[in-house]
């Protein structure tokens, strides 16, 4: 059984608290680390705070070279990498494959932006006052960043953390899932061969009391979490004075217009509803097709569905695999139960095996059952009609999140009319609510969250203008 220890301060150490990993496939510990405590923080905060001015002041062509060497010792082993994932979190291999492939991509963008952080010359005499004078804008790093990363992404949403902080001249200290710490652990391994100073990254599972710390402790000056809208807005009413990043759930909804080309869309869809079991931020949860289509699709979308291969995620032809654990996989089972009760049709799926559950698909429902008004995050989807176009973008917008939204349509003024009246951080132009590329400016409205991911725009979190006048 390999052991993982944990980076702190820029020392790989095991504490006595130890933390086993279980393979969520066949419930089994196949790794052990540690678990942090307010000690071993300690000593990560007072490290980092040691680096601050190192990091802030080292010119941008070396955190290019950093950057850059940890994508490329990412990719030289990213079939480890990807088998690693794969038991830690129980995601099938085509995309565990992937993830490693984004984070690999998230370092080198990341590395790019590290040449070319924002600057800009004013010309001040607009008024009589600003005569004779100019000023210059440069943006300095925050300072130390707190980042909480999720199980279901546990490399690449960890590394759109850590890459912008480094890019940006910040020191970060880095909690992962306790139930998916090891990618982080060995992305610590891959940091600690380079030349980033000792302590500008750790890397620490943590205990409750020692992880709520990064919320509260006033010498973290920003903080970027993701993870469920419950406790990331508990987190911001916590987190004082420093400025905050959340990148929450959703309910993501998909229109499908009467002129769409099903054979195009509909393996969009079957993604979008059912990748990694619907553990997946932008899941495709609800599903709105145009009367006159609605029949064909719904019959297509079932039989695509229940010929997806389930099983062991180490292997290349698995499309789905479990759930994280057998509490999530159980919610939503009961979800779906409790939908049938209330009246929706289960069309395929509702069954569960431990941590499995079968691809599921619901109509005949409504916005008060769990099913569509909560995150369900599972593979669970409903399909619903619509006449008029505004009527789905109107069965889109009931919600209380706001993440992304697709939009099947060849009509131009359809695609502007979504753009316009969507309220959502991103719509997605023939194509499922769960496309992302790593540079593109990535969160939510509503609870679905507050600021932005996507490299740029997470460095212009965290840096600070000013300005100069002369």
């Amino acid at each position: 059984m390999d052991h993982y220890d944990i980076y702190c301060g820029g020392k790989f150490i095991t504490t006595n608290e130890a933390l086993e990993v279980i393979n969520p496939y066949d419930q089994q510990v196949f790794a052990t680390t540690s678990r942090a405590g307010s000690a071993e923080l300690e000593v990560a905060i007072e490290r980092a705070q040691n680096v601050e001015e190192e990091m802030a002041t080292m010119p941008g062509w070396k955190r290019t070279s950093i950057l850059r060497e940890m994508a490329a010792a990412l990719e030289k082993d990213s079939q480890w990498h990807a088998r690693l994932l794969a038991q830690e979190a129980g995601k099938p291999m085509v995309h565990a494959v992937s993830e490693v492939k984004r984070a690999v991509q998230t370092l080198r963008v990341a590395a790019e932006e590290a040449r070319r952080l924002p600057g800009e010359h004013l010309s001040m005499d607009w008024t009589p006052a600003g005569e004779g004078k100019e000023a210059w804008v440069k943006h300095f790093p925050v300072g130390l960043v707190a980042a909480i990363a999720p199980f279901n992404f546990p490399l690449n949403l960890a590394v759109h953390k850590v890459a912008p902080a480094l890019a940006a001249g910040c020191p970060v200290i880095l909690k992962p899932a306790s139930s998916t710490p090891l990618s982080t652990l060995a992305l610590a391994r891959i940091a600690h061969q380079t030349a980033l100073p000792k302590g500008a990254l750790s890397v620490l599972p943590m205990n409750r009391q020692s992880g709520n710390q990064l919320v509260t402790d006033q010498r973290f000056k920003l903080l970027t979490f993701t993870g469920s809208p419950e406790v990331g807005w508990e987190m911001k009413k916590n987190a004082g004075k420093k400025k905050v990043v959340l990148e929450l759930g959703g309910n993501a909804g998909i229109i499908i217009s009467k002129d769409t080309d099903l054979d195009t869309c509909m393996p969009k869809c079957i993604t979008g509803a059912f990748a990694y079991s619907g553990q997946v931020c932008i899941h495709a949860q609800r599903i709105f097709v145009e009367a006159p289509v609605f029949d064909v699709f719904l019959e297509r979308f079932v039989e695509e569905a229940k010929n997806l291969a389930l099983g062991d995620p180490m292997k290349t032809d698995t499309d789905m695999s479990v759930m994280i654990d057998e509490n999530n996989a159980r919610r939503v089972t009961d979800w779906v139960s409790e939908a049938k009760q209330q009246g929706a049709k289960v069309l395929c799926g509702g069954g569960r095996y431990k941590t499995m559950v079968e691809p599921t698909i619901l109509t005949n429902t409504n916005n008060q059952m769990k099913v569509n008004a909560l995150e369900a995050f599972g593979p669970v989807v409903t399909v619903e009609p619509f006449s008029h176009f505004y009527q789905a973008l109107e069965m889109v917008n009931d919600s209380r999140y706001g993440l992304q939204a697709g939009v099947f349509t060849n009509s131009i003024s359809r695609m502007k009319q979504a753009w316009e009246k969507l309220e959502v951080g991103g719509v997605i132009i023939n194509d499922a609510p769960t496309f992302r590329t790593d540079h593109m400016p990535y969160g939510g409205v509503k609870e679905s969250g507050l600021g932005r991911e996507g490299v740029k725009y997470a460095i212009m979190d965290m840096m600070e203008p000013r300005v100069m006048v002369f």
